[in-house]
């Protein structure tokens, strides 16, 4: 007589809200799943919430999404923070239902609004109260709330960036699509070059501001445009999709081409494209652009918690990157700092080769080992 298949892994994952919290998680679906295809069976439920990207991001990817009540906490003491208790006992005893249904093995949480009802309906555990155990991924140098509760109740905790104040955190890195993880960058440049209209063999700036652009990016190289194309750099500029008043005039015949799009649907291409990017330096970006090797001008949000900065630094100081605050960036800086180091094959290489160094291409991979090794 056969023996039964063994039951697969139950691995649920807590990452909802932003793109910030869901990539990583998807990241991490991505490799368990490969593992399951491989012969070590896991079935992995995604959990989010219904204001989430989450509910188009997670089917998109294939992946089940169930939701929960979310359990936002309010950032100064008003009179909605006296409703937050009942918020969160209604989202934990709904969570807890949920984890014993799937008899989850393990929860991993990502932060945000959806990981602190699933750290605690784990703890708790299911109808025998045995709790189910818990890892932490923190995405950021400055962790939230929830991720400093999980951190408090977990097995595990993995951190992106070293030296995160998180309660035993263990430094694994980011984990990416890959897409980007896998990027040969040289090996597409031609085609990467091609897809977007640009020459084959001049030096490429690559500038973004997340999905939705940044004014202050797209002011400043709105203003460097006509220097950039004197030094024959040619640029592709994602403005953002709300933001069709940013334009360059048609730069004259012959000479280096300023590309704007709205939305970069392919980032390991214009990743590709590009010998120096200049962008915000929220987690996922400065991951992405240290795993692929690439150097760039980290411009943090200026508002916030000071995050952001902090997220560039390991990289900057490692020397694969430069770090202007917002307010200093400047058609003028960019000319001054920006078009040298593009002019300068020596020096971009220099650049290149440390961000490669501060890159961790096969996070997905370790947390992987993590996740499997906890819920064993």
């Amino acid at each position: 007589m056969t023996p039964p298949a063994p039951r697969p892994l139950s691995v649920v994952l807590a990452g909802g809200g932003t793109g910030g919290h869901i990539e990583p998680m998807l990241a991490l679906a991505d490799a368990l799943r490969r593992r399951s295809d491989d012969g070590e069976p896991v079935r992995i439920t995604c959990l989010g919430t219904a204001r989430g990207m989450e509910t188009r991001l997670v089917p998109a990817r294939g992946y089940d999404l169930r939701l929960i009540p979310p359990v936002p906490l309010p950032r100064k003491p008003t009179l909605d923070l006296l409703r937050v208790p009942g918020r969160v006992r209604r989202a934990v005893s709904e969570t807890r239902a949920l984890l014993e249904e799937l008899q989850a093995d393990v929860v991993v949480g990502f932060g945000g609004y959806v990981a602190l009802p699933a750290y605690l309906a784990a703890r708790r555990g299911g109808s025998g109260r045995t709790a189910i155990p818990i890892v932490v991924h923190e995405q950021n140098a400055l962790p939230g709330l929830a991720n400093r509760v999980g951190a408090r109740l977990a097995a595990r905790v993995a951190v992106t960036v070293p030296g995160t104040p998180l309660h035993r955190g263990e430094h694994v890195g980011m984990p990416l699509r890959t897409a980007i993880s896998t990027l040969d960058r040289a090996a597409r440049r031609a085609e990467a070059r091609a897809e977007f209209g640009l020459d084959a063999d001049r030096p490429t700036l690559l500038v973004f501001g997340g999905s939705q652009g940044a004014a202050s990016l797209n002011r400043a190289l709105v203003g460097a445009a006509d220097a950039l194309t004197a030094a024959g750099i040619q640029v592709l500029h994602a403005r953002g999709p709300k933001n069709t008043d940013v334009t360059v005039p048609p730069r004259p015949p012959g000479s280096a081409p300023y590309v704007i799009v709205d939305y970069l649907e392919r980032m390991d291409l214009a990743y590709a494209a590009a010998d120096l990017a200049l962008c915000r330096s929220g987690a996922v970006t400065v991951a992405e652009l240290s795993a692929v090797g690439l150097p760039a001008v980290f411009v943090p949000l200026p508002i916030g918690n000071g995050e952001q900065r902090r997220n560039a630094l390991p990289v900057v100081e490692a020397g694969g990157g430069l770090l202007v605050e917002d307010a200093a960036l400047t058609p003028a800086w960019i000319e001054s700092s920006v078009v040298p180091l593009l002019t300068d094959p020596a020096a971009l290489a220099g650049y290149a080769r440390h961000a490669a160094a501060a890159g961790v291409p096969d996070a997905d991979e370790r947390l992987a080992d993590i996740v499997v090794a906890v819920a064993r």
